[in-house]
């Protein structure tokens, strides 16, 4: 089976300047996306995980390497079919919530009619088809996200990459909206990969789930989980689930440490 989307030797390293020097932060890695998978992403504070995700999108160069997309090569720009939601609200607090997922069709070159029914069809499947009036000022944080993401969905990407996107959450909504990250998944049919800092999260949510290394990061282990694609947050229940969990801090503790600047 071809990867949907690979990174192939992949290094960034950023420049240095004002005697700084030049900051090694990622790689050399290599990553093979399995067309309509959900991979996560695990690894210590400032490992590269981002960058890793900001590469394959396109937003930064990689200094090494080659980035691909259904086979084309990623350089410059987000490719079209592929969407990108961040940890940040990205929500326009001037905007109602219609016009904010409507915003990412602006310049797109459809019809109103076709804008109106993606927007309607995202809101009513990220159960926002009641507070299309609304701003986001009178939206929980939970709710905004679902906003972010709706104004993803009416691309229709066929990549979704997802940094954090829950990471300023509580612990019990962001289960919930990993619920709803895995309808999105099964219903679209899209490949997912998710960037997190959580490793229920990651156990829950993924196909596989990629362990990195601390700076510049690499991947050190790769699981694969082994859930049916039909799975909700009721697996943190499972005894199974704990075990892949322990597994993976395993894993990631020595990096972790690394990362603290302990020996």
């Amino acid at each position: 089976m071809s990867a949907h989307a690979a990174l192939a030797g992949v290094s960034r390293v950023y420049p240095g300047g004002d005697g700084r020097a030049p900051l090694h932060a990622l790689g050399p890695i290599d990553l093979a996306l399995r067309p309509g998978e959900f991979f996560a992403v695990v690894g210590p504070s400032g490992c590269g995980k981002s960058t890793l995700l900001e590469v394959l999108a396109g937003l930064a160069p990689a200094s090494e390497g080659t980035v691909t997309f259904e086979g084309s090569p990623v350089a410059g720009a987000v490719p079209e079919g592929v969407g990108v939601v961040f940890q940040e609200d990205a929500s326009f607090p001037w905007a109602n919530v219609y016009d904010n997922v409507a915003f990412g069709l602006q310049g797109s070159g459809l019809d109103r009619s076709e804008i109106d029914a993606r927007v309607r069809s995202a809101l009513a499947f990220m159960g926002l088809r009641d507070f299309a009036s609304a701003y986001p000022a009178q939206l929980s944080g939970g709710m905004r996200q679902r906003v972010c993401i709706a104004r993803t969905l009416v691309l229709k990407p066929r990549l979704i990459l997802l940094d954090e996107p829950f990471g300023a959450l509580d612990a019990q909504t962001r289960l919930l909206m990993g619920d709803e990250v895995l309808r999105l998944w099964r219903e679209t049919g899209a490949t997912v990969l998710l960037i997190t800092h959580a490793l229920d999260e990651a156990a829950m949510l993924a196909d596989r789930v990629g362990v990195m290394s601390a700076r510049p990061g690499r991947f050190i282990d790769v699981v694969e989980t082994g859930w049916p694609r039909e799975r909700d947050s009721r697996l943190a229940e499972r005894p199974d689930f704990g075990a892949l969990v322990a597994r993976l801090w395993s894993s990631l503790r020595v990096e972790s440490i690394k990362a603290l600047g302990h020996t």
